[in-house]
């Protein structure tokens, strides 16, 4: 995987915020593509999922419950409702952490291809996304990664 702070976008983007706004948003980035990819590899997908930075620095993951499966039998879960229902909990308790990622897995339409999608925003105002896009290899037990690449973002937490 390629390192975070190697495309052009985020080196201009890490030299307009705070050093500790940076390093916040850049654990974040890197906790959350890791998480999302050893879920991957080891589920073979994964549900959204946030990670903060609570007040303290501690790292901290938060997830929601997916709603019950559709009365039809249908397993899946519905990624667009539990994001909301992550960023309506991450709202709700914002004064406990100073960061925030939102981890969720994306289609590229225009590549054709899946991908990891970590939106980051800190309560100071930076928001900073990245995209990773992946495909299963062998069946669906291997899996191969492209490049990191930045994304755009807009703030969802601290949006008054």
């Amino acid at each position: 995987m390629a390192s975070p702070d190697s495309t052009p976008a985020q080196s201009s983007w890490r030299a307009s915020v705070p050093e500790s706004t940076a390093t916040d948003l850049e654990n974040l980035l890197g906790t959350g593509m890791a998480a999302a990819q050893e879920q991957l590899e080891r589920s073979g997908g994964f549900p959204p999922f946030a990670l903060v930075v609570e007040n303290d620095g501690d790292v901290r993951l938060v997830a929601v419950s997916p709603a019950d499966p559709d009365a039809d039998g249908d397993s899946e879960f519905d990624a667009d409702a539990m994001i909301r229902d992550i960023t309506e909990l991450l709202r709700q308790h914002r004064d406990e952490f100073r960061a925030a990622a939102i981890v969720c897995d994306i289609t590229l339409v225009e590549e054709d291809s899946d991908a990891i999608h970590v939106a980051t925003e800190h309560r100071d105002g930076a928001v900073f996304a990245a995209v990773l896009p992946y495909a299963a290899i062998t069946g669906g037990t291997e899996w191969e990664f492209g490049d990191l690449a930045a994304d755009s973002n807009e703030p969802v937490i601290w949006t008054d």
